[in-house]
């Protein structure tokens, strides 16, 4: 997603390649992941020539929003506070450093 969010617009072979260069990744990987964003609606397609191309389908606050829900809801059965304890304890999240992230 952030890659076709940078971009505007993405092919497979865009994003592929842009993975690419971070790390080893298959073209068929790129292309089931593409799918399933547009399954869930966070990605539409149009043809253009023998290629589609994806657009957001959704501002990225949304989506995020989204799969931040999403994620809560399979990882902590839809609790917030354990994901809240979590970040506190695991990743520094002081009020200081959080005052810092919201800036």
């Amino acid at each position: 997603m952030k890659i076709v969010w940078e971009r505007d617009s993405s092919t497979v072979r865009d994003v592929y390649e842009t993975l690419l260069e971070r790390r080893k990744v298959a073209y068929t990987t790129v292309m089931t992941m593409m799918k399933i964003l547009e399954q869930k609606k966070y990605l539409k397609r149009t043809q253009l020539d023998r290629a589609y191309v994806y657009r957001p389908a959704q501002p990225k606050r949304l989506v995020v929003g989204a799969m931040v829900r999403d994620f809560i809801n399979r990882v902590f059965n839809g609790a917030t506070e354990p994901l809240l304890v979590h970040l506190v304890e695991e990743h520094d999240l002081s009020p200081r450093n959080w005052k810092k992230s919201r800036a």
